[in-house]
């Protein structure tokens, strides 16, 4: 089995090793192995582990709740129906902020539009008192 230090684990998933560490703290990385020295290191199973902790942070689990499938996921095999419908109720939620994330897009497009409208027509404005200054 590979074993990533903690700038390979850092680096690999775009994050400072501080917050490597802070989710330690948090309980997110149970079993943290180290090598003789004492420095943290990551097999491939906590690297897959992880990267599930920062899809769920990514897509605003809060941190309590990732503690909670984290834990459930050490538990085994007898929790899956409990992780199944963790899984579940957050998609869900996933789906309604991307739903009003679409909506306020929209909404934002609709304003830029508006504001490159007005600037257009203020420098077209600026343009014909140019030419009426130039022909006075």
């Amino acid at each position: 089995m590979n074993y990533y230090s903690i700038g390979q684990a850092a680096e690999k998933f775009g994050i400072t090793e501080s917050a490597l560490r802070y989710y330690e703290k948090k309980g997110l990385l149970p079993l943290m192995e180290r090598d003789e020295a004492g420095r943290r290191i990551f097999s491939e199973n906590q690297m897959a582990l992880f990267e599930t902790v920062l899809c769920l942070k990514n897509t605003n689990m809060p941190i309590s709740k990732i503690k909670q499938y984290i834990e459930w996921v050490v538990e085994g095999d007898s929790t899956i129906e409990q992780r199944l419908s963790m899984m579940e109720k957050h998609k869900k939620a996933v789906l309604a902020e991307i739903s009003l994330m679409t909506v306020s897009i929209k909404r934002i497009d609709y304003k830029i539009s508006r504001y490159l409208d007005a600037i257009q027509k203020n420098d077209l404005l600026r343009e014909a008192e140019n030419d009426v200054q130039i022909l006075t």
